[in-house]
C-alpha cells in the first residue's frame, strides 16, 4: 500500500462509480456494514464457543432454580394430555 498514491485512490473512486453508479453505492455501504457486523458476531461467538470448558460452567447459573429430575427422584419428559 506504500505505492497508493492520491490520484490511484481518485481514479479508484471513479472506476468504482462508474461501475456502480452514484444511486447505488449508499445500499452497497449498507450492505457492506451489516455484512461486516454479522462477521463480527460470528467470531465472537466463535471465542465464545472456543473458551475453556471450565470458564463457561462456572459463569453460568442453573436454568431449573438448581435443581435436576434426578434431585427430586423423578424424571424428565414431554407432558402428555389425554
Amino acid at each position: 500500500m506504500a505505492g497508493l498514491t492520491g490520484w490511484h485512490l481518485l481514479a479508484l473512486v471513479v472506476i468504482v462509480l462508474l461501475l456502480f453508479g452514484a444511486a447505488k453505492l449508499p445500499a452497497l455501504a449498507k450492505s457492506m456494514g451489516q455484512s461486516a457486523r454479522v462477521f463480527k458476531g460470528e467470531m465472537k461467538a466463535m471465542r465464545e464457543e472456543d473458551a475453556p470448558a471450565g470458564q463457561a460452567d462456572s459463569t453460568e447459573a442453573p436454568k431449573n432454580g438448581g435443581s435436576t429430575a434426578s434431585d427430586s427422584g423423578t424424571v424428565a419428559g414431554p407432558d402428555r394430555v389425554s
